[in-house]
């Protein structure tokens, strides 16, 4: 121990004979944090931690009795620039502390071991930093931790299987790292609601009882899953947000689905096949189904969605009259059917789309009676081929 944190800790011992707040562990853990981390430029977050005054009274410490429970590190108002350097390991000597974040900045290093020892831990904050390294597997062993929140870093390797069998878990947010191998069961998260793990390399399939009936936001996207999904997403009927794009999953897309509570369905990219049947009519906001192998008739139960996007699939047939009726009242925002091989659609060549709505049709097999602006990546070519129609 220095000479200053001698002192200090003199200093200390007198203030608590007297006023009996912080014990002496926690001062010495406030002071190897703040030794460990530094203002960016254009911060002054740490001017208040001056350690011959009352640590509980520093910005982002807030304690009980005696102990530290929240820890909120750098200031939290938007754009400021936070703060830099490494996690120091004596943050485990924090016994009680319940809440411990950190602000977006440029925190690096790895994740210390030694957080698994906060066995009070309830809510881990550290997301938007530079934090590399792996995910210790002790974290699986905080039984009390409901949120972890590590997206936006560096983070590599795997997932640690113990943290698919938290039992308070309610948040994962994992995405924007660099994770890979496959995703851990969490048949026993009873409590989880929400799964973020998007931009990741994260691989493999899912079993139908691998996810909680709990959830109710998932994501997925941007990963290199595989596989089929149907019997696992029947099981999640809680579901309000679904993206599972941008992978190589495969199979039907259940018609349960589309009863969920969801407002937003994201499912293009993938390989899904097999018809889309609906039993009742639609009633989610956006929904994405472009770029994978679906075929059959365009179900009249989607004219209700605000946002569809059907394009770059394998749709045959005509385009359901319930289409045009909603899409001229201006009941569609978007209806993308391009890239399909779709028969006609009735419309008058003079009917006026409203200008809130668009309606692109190219590249089928019709002439488009009438359109307005497609996106760019719809190509020029207004037809399909006579003998790609012909199958």
């Amino acid at each position: 121990m220095d000479d200053v944190a001698f002192y200090s800790l003199l200093f200390l011992c007198f203030f608590q004979s007297v006023r009996g707040i912080l014990d002496p562990n926690d001062f010495l853990a406030l002071q190897s944090i703040r030794k460990s981390l530094h203002d960016v430029p254009g911060s002054n977050f740490f001017s208040s931690w001056d350690f011959t005054a009352d640590p509980c009274n520093f910005a982002g410490v807030f304690c009980a009795d005696d102990k530290v429970i929240a820890l909120n590190l750098g200031d939290p108002r938007a754009g400021s620039p936070g703060l830099t350097g490494k996690l120091d390991p004596s943050i485990s000597k924090l016994s009680a502390l319940a809440d411990f974040t950190v602000v977006p900045g440029r925190i690096y290093g790895p994740l210390p071991q030694s957080l698994s020892q906060l066995k009070n831990l309830r809510f881990l904050g550290l997301s938007r930093n530079f934090i590399s390294g792996q995910i210790p597997s002790g974290l699986g062993q905080l039984r009390n931790l409901r949120t972890i929140d590590l997206s936006y870093n560096q983070l590599t390797g795997t997932i640690p299987p113990s943290i698919g069998a938290m039992p308070e878990l309610t948040n994962l947010f994992l995405c924007h790292n660099r994770l890979s191998g496959s995703v851990p069961s969490f048949a026993s998260s009873y409590s989880l609601t929400r799964l973020e793990l998007k931009h990741n390399t994260l691989s493999g399939s899912f079993a139908e009882d691998s996810l909680p009936p709990s959830l109710q936001y998932l994501s997925l996207s941007w990963n290199r899953f595989t596989g089929p999904v149907d019997r696992l997403l029947t099981r999640l009927n809680r579901l309000n947000f679904l993206d599972l794009s941008l992978n190589q999953f495969t199979g039907p897309i259940p018609a349960q689905l589309f009863t969920f509570p969801l407002t937003n369905l994201q499912l293009e990219r993938n390989q899904f096949s097999g018809p889309i049947q609906p039993v009742n009519e639609v009633t989610i906001q956006t929904v994405d189904l472009s770029y994978n192998r679906l075929s059959g008739e365009v179900s009249p139960m989607l004219a209700s969605v605000q946002n569809l996007y059907l394009n770059n699939n394998g749709f045959t047939g005509q385009v359901p009259g319930s289409f045009v009726e909603r899409l001229l009242a201006a009941g569609i925002q978007i209806l993308y059917l391009q890239h399909n091989f779709l028969t006609g659609i009735a419309i008058s060549p003079t009917a006026e789309i409203p200008v809130s709505s668009t309606l692109c049709l190219q590249y089928n097999c019709m002439v488009p009676p009438v359109q307005t602006a497609c996106p760019f990546n719809a190509g020029k070519r207004k037809i399909r081929p006579a003998q790609q129609c012909n199958r």
